[in-house]
């Protein structure tokens, strides 16, 4: 069979949009050069669409323009299209919605597949929404047996998991059933590594049960999530046929018969995935919310430096504006280097010092403060500062403003409220320091693009003399082993130190990062590339008492 993968980037909620790129890749081959032409999970709706789903004036939209397709089906006899939904279940009791997968070929809607297996999981919160599907049925179209399921539904392989969450296996209903062709439309979101355990899980099911396997991604970034597309095909071997390319919209027809080229599936460079995660997610968190341009303090340091490095490949040298905000503590080289950055990249540059900004609230509060000694409390004055400037440049011209935290800071509470935390994207909050160095090392492979004193120079806030981010923080190599330990793997205080770690140093990160959860419940939202990060996929207390 030839099936096209249509491997497409949503907009949340923009159905008529959603609707004219399916409409477009059918006129693109839907003429005798593919047989099936298949979209991603809730394609029309864009993924996740949350608590749209919820509104009946949304559920019509829907069902309109499905009603649109069944009807445009007809100009394209030669092809089926099989696409993502939410549908209603005609129930009184429950949720009220199926996630679906349609089929529809000649005016007619062939099957209505629902998911079954609803992830409720880090960021998924599918059972709030969706009832499960009850029922895994295979279709014949085109001489195969199609068996057609969606994301989660794959998911439930013995080889993947400790402990099954899940009581049944939606592919092994389906192979039972006789399938000649497995389907999996998704909207799997990215995570570094994730895609090699996509392609392991895929080609498991292909090896098992002899059956080739067609897996259709969704790409782009919606809010946190970041989608890397990476469609794929493998033969009932398990072998791949078909690759398509990550972080970018592809339609490509593939042939299920072909046979696959062993060890022709080549995983992304990690680095580089995680690069090109983040530039697509800048991108579209600007370009979904209607900006186009981006401002950010530039401090001379590396974090700062990544971002806007990120910022000049997503929106272009021209939309990116960069402002050094000097103040009593900054070095020299805090500006000069920014300063080679910005000529670097060939963007804007401005030099806002913010030390008379500063003075005059050391004026106004010096009567309250008599008497007590210069601490954190005038260290964030400085950074609460550089927030408003950078505010101010954002209402004025029309820039978002993208905050340049990473993730080790954010974790043990190493940054300012309304500070250096100002934003409305925080592009590396998931981004551990020491990746933040290997990501650097990444931009810089060919030529220096980050000057070389930016990244050797010790990190440092600059907010009092002589400041170093190590005279406040455990080293970061260790920091992020810790934290890696706590957040990703769930190990308990014991648990890591039996690891090796000094306990005392253990036992300040893991306070650390309890007791700044309100910090980071006030933070710009962050891009997701780790398995775990801040934002939507944790749910912790704040008001709470706990030892781990």
């Amino acid at each position: 069979m030839r099936i096209t993968v249509a491997q497409l980037n949503p907009i949340v909620g923009d159905i008529r949009r959603n609707l004219k790129k399916i409409t477009d890749a059918l006129s693109e081959c839907g003429r005798g050069s593919s047989d099936l032409v298949v979209f991603p999970e809730l394609f029309l709706t864009g993924y996740p669409p949350r608590d749209l789903l919820e509104r009946p004036w949304f559920i019509r939209q829907v069902q309109a323009a499905i009603d649109t397709l069944v009807r445009t089906s007809r100009e394209f006899p030669d092809a089926g299209i099989l696409f993502g939904a939410p549908l209603p279940t005609g129930k009184d009791a429950g949720r009220g919605l199926y996630n679906s997968a349609l089929l529809i070929h000649q005016g007619r809607i062939l099957l209505e597949q629902h998911k079954s297996l609803l992830p409720t999981y880090d960021v998924f919160d599918e059972a709030r929404y969706f009832d499960p599907g009850s029922d895994n049925q295979v279709v014949p179209f085109r001489g195969e047996t199609l068996g057609i399921s969606i994301c989660e539904d794959a998911w439930n392989d013995p080889q993947l998991w400790l402990r099954q969450p899940y009581s049944f296996d939606p592919i092994q209903v389906l192979a039972e059933k006789k399938a000649t062709l497995f389907i999996n439309i998704s909207a799997s979101p990215f995570y570094v590594g994730k895609e090699e355990i996509r392609y392991r899980l895929i080609r498991s099911h292909a090896q098992r049960h002899g059956i080739p396997f067609v897996f259709v991604n969704q790409v782009g970034g919606n809010d946190e999530l970041i989608f890397d597309g990476r469609s794929f095909a493998v033969d009932g071997s398990g072998e791949p046929t078909a690759v398509l390319p990550p972080f970018a919209e592809r339609v490509e027809t593939i042939d299920t018969n072909l046979r696959g080229k062993p060890d022709s599936y080549l995983p992304q460079e990690r680095i580089e995935s995680v690069y090109q995660g983040l530039v697509l997610g800048i991108r579209d968190y600007l370009g979904k919310c209607g900006f186009s341009q981006a401002v950010l303090g530039l401090s001379g340091g590396i974090d700062s430096a990544l971002v806007c490095c990120l910022a000049k490949e997503a929106l272009g040298s021209q939309n990116v504006l960069g402002i050094s905000m000097p103040g009593p503590y900054s070095s020299r080289g805090s500006v000069e280097d920014s300063r080679d950055l910005a000529r670097n990249l060939g963007i804007k540059f401005e030099v806002v010092p913010v030390t008379s900004i500063y003075s005059s609230y050391l004026e106004s509060l010096k009567t309250h403060f008599t008497g007590r000694e210069f601490d954190i409390t005038e260290e964030n004055i400085q950074a609460r500062v550089r927030g408003n400037v950078l505010m101010a440049f954002s209402n004025k011209l029309d820039y978002l403003v993208l905050s340049t935290g990473n993730k080790s800071e954010l974790a043990v509470g190493y940054c300012t409220l309304y500070g250096d935390m100002s934003g409305g994207l925080a592009v590396i909050s998931d981004v551990p320091k020491t990746m933040v160095y290997q990501l650097a090392e990444y931009i810089n492979r060919k030529s220096e693009i980050i000057p070389e004193q930016i990244i050797k120079k010790p990190p440092s806030a600059e907010l009092k003399p002589d400041q170093r981010d190590q005279d406040t923080l455990p080293p970061y190599y260790i920091l992020d082993q810790v934290l890696d330990c706590y957040l990703d793997k769930g190990c308990s205080y014991r648990q890591i130190v039996e690891k090796g770690f000094d306990p005392k140093t253990v036992r300040w990160i893991l306070r650390a990062v309890n007791v700044n959860e309100y910090k980071r419940r006030q933070a710009a939202l962050g891009l997701k590339v780790t398995s775990k990060a801040f934002g939507m996929g944790r749910r912790m207390p704040i008001a709470a008492k706990y030892e781990p």
